[in-house]
């Protein structure tokens, strides 16, 4: 950590608001992290693989504005290193206002052919670790009256063939944001965004272009989101929501009307 952040002080105190977004390596954290920092909030990259794109996207942002983003990678599945993680997190600007819960497995899980070990992957990424990470967090959020986004999807209470486990995943993540929004009111507002189809899968998970095709179909707003569409959402959240917690954003351009 101290290489990937070398020439930056780790224990500079700031009054301006830090927010911790996972999984802000690419797609939608990227565009959640871009946004954030825009709108002059520092940030702590999270990545596990992206090294890469992180690390550009950390130098990116600090050449905008001097030490604003801080880079931290950790793998989520393993749950004995989120306190740390929280903790390495706040001490960094030595405050947490926001947390974002992006990190996401999206894998298709064929019913017959799922196993414990698949099982448990999905679940400990998709739901899990942000449990855990919202626990550690909260006492730094509460000392700040922040704020915990968790990005759910349209598909955690309209089920997804063949992809069982991260809809039962997501809809965990659902519930989550409701019961965290009691147990941590007043200080602090938890709310979640429930994209459509945004950033579409890449690699083994990439649909195929007829399936693409099918799902425009069922769009109302005729196009597939973007990654910002979900990142501006975000930011509402941040800071024009004061009155919303335990709240579901969903931002599908009218998809789920017709799943």
């Amino acid at each position: 950590m101290q290489e990937i952040n070398k020439g930056l002080n780790y224990t500079m105190l700031t009054t301006t608001q830090v927010a911790l977004i996972t999984g802000s390596g690419r797609r939608i954290g990227a565009h959640i992290a871009n946004i954030l920092h825009t709108a002059g909030i520092n940030v702590v990259l999270h990545y596990h693989h992206s090294e890469k794109e992180a690390k550009e996207l950390c130098e990116d942002l600090n050449e905008k504005r001097a030490h604003s983003a801080f880079l931290l990678p950790a793998d989520l599945a393993d749950m004995t290193c989120l306190k740390n993680f929280v903790t390495d997190a706040a001490a960094f600007f030595g405050r947490l206002d926001i947390l974002v819960n992006n990190a996401s497995c999206f894998d298709k899980t064929l019913f017959g052919a799922v196993t414990e070990d698949h099982f448990d992957q999905i679940l400990n990424i998709n739901l899990k670790a942000p449990f855990f990470l919202c626990q550690h967090a909260a006492p730094y959020l509460k000392e700040q009256q922040g704020c915990i986004i968790n990005i759910a999807d349209v598909h955690a209470d309209r089920p997804m063939r063949d992809y069982g486990v991260y809809c039962i995943s997501k809809a965990g993540l659902i519930m989550l944001t409701k019961v965290l929004a009691k147990e941590l009111g007043p200080l602090v507002r938890v709310n979640a965004v429930s994209p459509g189809t945004v950033a579409l899968p890449e690699g083994k998970n990439e649909l195929s272009p007829s399936v693409k095709q099918k799902i425009l179909q069922k769009i109302a707003l005729n196009r597939h989101g973007e990654a910002l569409d979900i990142a501006k959402a975000v930011l509402f959240l941040v800071r024009e929501a004061d009155y919303m917690t335990g709240s579901v954003l969903v931002v599908d351009g009218g998809r789920s009307l017709s799943i």
